[in-house]
């Protein structure tokens, strides 16, 4: 039986600690390309939360009662891209019903959420680690959690960094990537917290 204390450390380590973005630098392209606003990073956050945390939960099932059984666990990765896809469409198709301006803000980095590496690298992560259903979730929605942090955190500095007197040197991407660089340095400081 899974303890509330191991739940609530996993919780902890991937969000903060084993940051997906910041630690283990998944992720990278939305997290650069949808910073700019804190709204639209929420609302990439949101749909990654969404999309991690039952994708993991999918994939948990499937590969626990499908594959192994089958003894097919070597189709996993292609098994879990469909799943993602799946649910980036269902995701895709939302947003344009009901929220039409963040997914026009979102534009290209929607559909990327399908390919990208933090959604994949998390359903591996969960069998790799061996991790049961309820904990994979788990690690989904804090490795989802972490990446919303990570972006919100970039876009408020984005936001104000556009009042700032940069040099014309460093405008643009390069202060966005060093600016990105110091927040994972700050992180690298939660490593030794569990």
């Amino acid at each position: 039986m899974i303890e509330v204390k191991e739940l609530l450390v996993i919780l902890i380590s991937s969000s903060i600690i084993s940051n997906v973005v910041l630690s283990q630098f998944l992720g990278l392209c939305p997290f650069l390309g949808v910073s700019k606003k804190v709204n639209t990073a929420a609302g990439m956050g949101m749909a990654l939360v969404f999309v991690i945390t039952l994708s993991s939960a999918v994939a948990g099932v499937i590969y626990k009662f499908i594959l192994v059984p089958n003894e097919i666990e070597y189709l996993q990765t292609i098994v879990f891209i469909l799943v993602i896809a799946a649910l980036v469409q269902f995701v895709e198709m939302f947003l344009k019903k009901f929220m039409k301006s963040l997914y026009e803000a979102l534009g290209v980095y929607l559909p990327l959420i399908t390919t990208n590496c933090a959604v994949l690298g998390v359903a591996l992560t969960n069998v790799q680690k061996e991790y049961g259903i309820l904990t994979g979730i788990v690690n989904g929605f804090a490795t989802a959690l972490g990446f919303t942090i990570s972006i919100i955190i970039l876009a408020g500095l984005r936001e104000k960094m556009a009042y700032n007197d940069v040099p014309e040197s460093f405008q643009g991407m390069p202060i966005v990537l060093l600016t990105a660089g110091l927040m994972a340095i700050a992180f690298c400081g939660f490593s030794g917290l569990l």
